[in-house]
């Protein structure tokens, strides 16, 4: 056990996650994997009741911020992501006899403010830059960078002015009485 690793789950706060492959192996270094990733986060995000505010795959880790789930706990929804990611990509098992996908343990960091929310939103999509992958963050596809720029909907459903105003304008009226 990781000694000195303090959560403080069920604040209400938003998360700023970030997990990492086994051993910093590059697992998720194909499209293909990076969008199955894709595909793992918005299940989780529908089946626990989560908002993501904004995320980021990267060839060896994940960077997400995310509400507290409304069903169960955050740590038990952030297993069965990676649980979900790790079978989606049926990895082979490793040259060193091993077939873990990811590090046991993630960091987990409250958001306490807005400005604390603006901080970890673009480090998220600046990550992809700062680590050469692309020269600007409108170029990296698994991200939720697009969405924030152009408001198109993105494969995980992002919790946003854009998606706000959508569900606004699908509500019903109100009938007068």
């Amino acid at each position: 056990m990781t000694r000195g690793l303090k959560r403080y789950h069920e604040s209400k706060q938003t998360h700023f996650i970030t997990f990492s492959c086994y051993r910093r192996l590059r697992h998720l270094n194909t499209p293909t994997l990076r969008d199955l990733f894709r595909s793992s986060l918005e299940q989780t995000r529908f089946r626990y009741e989560m908002r993501i505010f904004g995320y980021v795959v990267m060839p060896e880790h994940v960077h997400i911020l995310v509400s507290e789930p409304e069903r169960e706990t955050l740590a038990t929804a952030i297993q069965s992501l990676k649980l979900s990611g790790a079978k989606l990509a049926k990895r082979p098992t490793e040259t060193d006899g091993s077939s873990r996908f990811w590090q046991k343990r993630y960091y987990d960091f409250n958001v306490k403010d807005h400005e604390q929310f603006v901080e970890k939103l673009r480090y998220i999509h600046r990550n992809p830059v700062k680590r050469g992958l692309v020269e600007k963050p409108e170029e990296w596809e698994w991200s939720s960078f697009r969405h924030y720029a152009t408001g198109v909907p993105d494969l995980v459903e992002i919790e946003s002015e854009w998606t706000a105003k959508r569900r606004l304008e699908v509500l019903p009226e109100k009938s007068p009485r």
